[in-house]
């Protein structure tokens, strides 16, 4: 679960990273919950649920974009060693807007 904890971090950061690049606030979404859902699969994260919020909020030239990644990682491959059957790892990244680039 280290390993995944890390890796839904990477994932947030990679996320609010893309977000922050889009044009508006609906590609900033989309973007965001496809490069996350990208990472964790390119890292061999299986999630049985995955939700990708995105906060756009602060959407303007020199703003920000806030991402959070929450993924329910299944444990119950892991016999005998008194684990949950799920653990939901879960993490936020922000990433800022350039200043002298248009957004709407």
């Amino acid at each position: 679960t280290v390993a995944a904890r890390l890796e839904v971090g990477g994932a947030a950061a990679q996320a609010a990273r893309a977000a922050s690049i889009a044009r508006d606030p609906t590609t900033a979404m989309a973007m965001a919950r496809q490069t996350a859902a990208t990472a964790l699969g390119s890292d061999h994260v299986t999630c049985a649920q995955l939700a990708v919020h995105t906060d756009t909020a602060r959407f303007a030239p020199g703003g920000s974009v806030a991402v959070t990644v929450t993924c329910t990682v299944e444990l119950s491959d892991l016999v005998g060693l008194r684990l949950p059957a799920a653990e939901t790892l879960s993490s936020t990244a922000t990433s800022v807007i350039d200043t002298y680039r248009a957004a709407s």
